[in-house]
């Protein structure tokens, strides 16, 4: 089962007041279903690919209205073949639709109005029933956070991300081919919105998988640093080194000044230690302390009369 069909899972078994119940089924209505004109009336036929939707749609209609829609299931020949869930009804759809506000004198409405939304717990639950009937979200195993809810129209997708909005979900609105898409792409986001339409359960496997990523790229990062500096330090030693040999080799550290004699020993001894590293070891031969910045200088003066003593 995909994250997706986990989340709608979810949020098809919560219970709602009577209030938040009409909004949720508003948003799966206007959504998910066609008006057809027959010589016995109006009809209703709602398509869903996920069982819970389809099955929360029956539902919430028998309850409110006490009606019990016809059930097909078609197989889908291409693609994934995925079953198709179609509910059918002739029974007191002119009733439905202006209950549901998706109907008025003027005729289909391409959302309700902001009355039906105008408490929180409806808002949320018409959220959760634009999900069922339109939404995705990719798994928190993959590299890259996305929710979207597919909509019917630019208009329907506008009430959406107005709706989202109120919730602080900054959502934003594409047309991709021909549909009207609104999505999110922020981690922390999409927590607030699986938050927000009730999928508790989903949230919790999100967030965790989030943070399991989120530390382990913390540590990748950290060990890509280390690694990093160890090679500059390897790469420093050895310059340091050919330096120190090519004085040896042409002349002598003899030569050398008793503070820099000590530093080019001690890089001898150590070629591949880092400069706090050198630092500690000075003060184990010589019982004297030294800063990082006292032994980058003696060394950068080493440099200095190596590349004095080739040009002479």
């Amino acid at each position: 089962m995909s994250f997706t069909s986990e989340v709608k899972a979810e949020i098809a078994q919560n219970e709602l007041h009577e209030c938040c119940a009409k909004a949720q089924l508003s948003a799966l209505i206007l959504m998910c279903a066609s008006l057809t004109f027959r010589k016995e009336g109006m009809a209703l036929e709602i398509k869903s690919e996920n069982a819970n939707t389809a099955k929360r749609i029956w539902k919430l209609l028998k309850e409110r209205y006490q009606i019990a829609s016809q059930l097909s299931v078609l197989r889908k020949m291409k693609l994934k073949k995925n079953n198709i869930y179609i509910l059918r009804t002739s029974v007191r759809v002119n009733e439905i639709l202006y209950d549901l506000q998706i109907m008025d004198e003027r005729g289909l409405k391409n959302h309700p109005l902001a009355a039906m939304v105008k408490k929180e717990c409806c808002a949320r639950a018409y959220l959760a029933g634009a999900f069922l009937a339109g939404g995705s979200v990719n798994s928190p195993q993959r590299s890259n956070y996305h929710l979207e809810l597919v909509a019917n129209s630019k208009a329907q997708a506008d009430f959406l991300c107005k709706l989202m909005h109120r919730f602080d979900l900054p959502a934003k609105y594409i047309k991709r081919r021909s549909q009207d898409v609104v999505y999110l792409k922020a981690s922390d986001k999409i927590s607030d919105f699986l938050r927000c339409i009730g999928a508790s359960d989903a949230l919790f496997a999100f967030e965790d998988s989030r943070i399991q990523r989120d530390f382990m790229n913390s540590l990748t990062r950290l060990d890509n640093c280390e690694l990093a500096n160890e090679m500059k330090t390897i790469s420093a030693g050895k310059k340091q080194l050919e330096d120190i040999n090519w004085i040896e080799t042409y002349r002598s550290l003899d030569t050398l000044p008793p503070k820099l004699y000590q530093a080019a020993m001690l890089r001898k001894e150590y070629p591949e230690a880092s400069l706090n590293e050198l630092c500690e070891k000075y003060n184990e031969h010589y019982g004297d302390n030294i800063s990082k910045s006292g032994m980058k200088h003696r060394l950068a003066k080493i440099k200095e009369l190596a590349n004095q003593y080739r040009s002479e």
